[in-house]
């Protein structure tokens, strides 16, 4: 299976008490970390890949730093694939490409992608990014995106994936565990359930 997800903020001690920008609570970064793990891979196994669409952590920018990441990636089920985020350095995903191992299955930990990439499954094509896009009008074009945290862009052609994202609405399923990603099944839900929602204000 595929899975999706942003912003998880690893460590970012800027979060764990801001309710202005991220929809998060936590006393410690610790405790928002293992939450995020023990979520995650409720559902993931290390047969799924993983679309990680930017911020995965904030640390110092170091070998001290870069270590803690790579640490708590690899407690993370699934083949993670990474798309730069704006608090993502180069010399992290450098430093993971470096140390990482391989899974079970023989593929690479992690897979690594500057701006983004496209998928296309269920008849859509889905531009992944970190930065929100606007697509305009087009027919079965989707961005999944992060970086908004807790906002959404008001256009049907646009789903925040990240871990605060509030489309998570669109889902039948209410109260879903935080941190963990979201399934390719999933994201259809919500493309549909929003494009339903901009109808019924026409």
């Amino acid at each position: 299976m595929i899975y999706f997800t942003a912003d998880t903020h690893f460590f970012d001690e800027h979060l764990t008490h801001d309710l202005h920008f991220a929809n998060r609570d936590f006393l410690t970064t610790r405790e928002m970390n293992e939450t995020i793990v023990e979520n995650w891979n409720r559902v993931v196994t290390d047969k799924d890949v993983v679309y990680h669409l930017g911020d995965i952590a904030q640390t110092a920018s170091n070998h001290v730093g870069h270590q803690q990441v790579l640490e708590i990636l690899e407690r993370l089920n699934g083949q993670l694939v990474l798309i730069k985020g704006n608090h993502d350095p180069r010399a992290l995903f450098k430093y993971l490409d470096r140390h990482q191992t391989p899974l079970t299955t023989e593929k690479p930990k992690f897979v690594f992608h500057d701006v983004g990439l496209i998928l296309k499954f269920d008849h859509h094509q889905f531009f992944l990014t970190h930065y929100p896009l606007m697509l305009g009008i087009s027919v079965n074009s989707v961005n999944l995106h992060g970086h908004i945290h807790h906002y959404a862009v008001n256009s049907q052609t646009n789903i925040n994936v990240g871990v605060d994202t509030p489309e998570d609405a669109y889902l039948t399923v209410k109260n879903r565990p935080f941190g963990q990603p979201f399934s390719q099944a999933e994201i259809m839900e919500m493309v549909t359930n929003k494009k339903i929602d901009f109808q019924k204000r026409k």
